[in-house]
């Protein structure tokens, strides 16, 4: 039987060996939005020289893609204020904290609906995202490679409907084809979802109810309906 990896605890092993070397790794982070990324970023800016990576072309609202993106940009100007003022406060943050930088990408939905293509009605978390996975993950690691990172990551293990070992599994795969380190995480754990969720009520995050794509937003808005229709029927009985 395959031993289960725990994410987790082999990123605070990771990083205490960064601190006994005293070494700063740089990273490229993959964002897909500022709740996803606000207890990433605060828990990395510690031990990392993060970068955050906004590639999301699965977003093909371009007013959700553009509302998303402003939102990790107002994100990432508090945190560096916070940086610059030395002022943690309600943080977890310490002296340690660095300043994030952030390197745009091309936004590109039709070259994900082309890559997804005859996909569409796959149910959320089925193989239209595990497309959708590697697309992104395998833009983040050439930019992190053009750009002379020490590893690339993404925020997308916070979520509690996604699976860490695939997003792992898909981003050492691509590490490994393109020669740039991947970082495993698991940032689920050790209530870092939870914790996302009160960073976001801290910094009055935009936090949508789907995940971007037009496809998700149909199931969750046929999910939503259901629910209410279920429940008005259970009302009038």
């Amino acid at each position: 039987m395959d031993r289960v990896r725990n994410y987790s605890k082999e990123l605070e092993k990771k990083i205490e060996g960064f601190r006994k070397d005293g070494v700063r790794p740089s990273l490229l982070l993959h964002a897909c939005c500022a709740p996803c990324s606000s207890y990433c970023l605060e828990y990395l800016r510690e031990d990392f020289e993060v970068t955050v990576f906004y590639y999301n072309p699965n977003i093909t609202d371009k007013k959700e893609y553009e509302h998303r993106k402003s939102e990790e940009k107002r994100l990432i100007k508090d945190y560096n204020e916070e940086v610059e003022r030395q002022d943690f406060t309600g943080m977890h943050s310490t002296e340690r904290a660095a300043r994030i930088g952030i390197l745009d990408a091309d936004y590109d939905p039709e070259n994900w609906l082309q890559s997804v293509h005859g996909l569409e009605t796959c149910p959320e978390g089925g193989e239209r995202c595990g497309v959708c996975f590697s697309m992104r993950l395998k833009k983040t690691a050439e930019a992190a490679k053009a750009h002379g990172f020490s590893y690339f990551a993404t925020t997308l293990t916070i979520s509690p409907l996604k699976d860490a070992k695939r997003i792992n599994d898909i981003g050492e795969t691509v590490g490994r084809e393109l020669g740039i380190s991947y970082l495993p995480t698991d940032f689920k754990k050790k209530n870092g979802y939870q914790r996302s969720i009160e960073l976001s009520g801290m910094y009055g995050l935009y936090r949508q109810n789907y995940c971007g794509c037009a496809f998700s937003k149909k199931e969750s808005e046929e999910k939503r309906a259901l629910k209410e229709r279920t429940q008005t029927n259970a009302l009038s009985d």
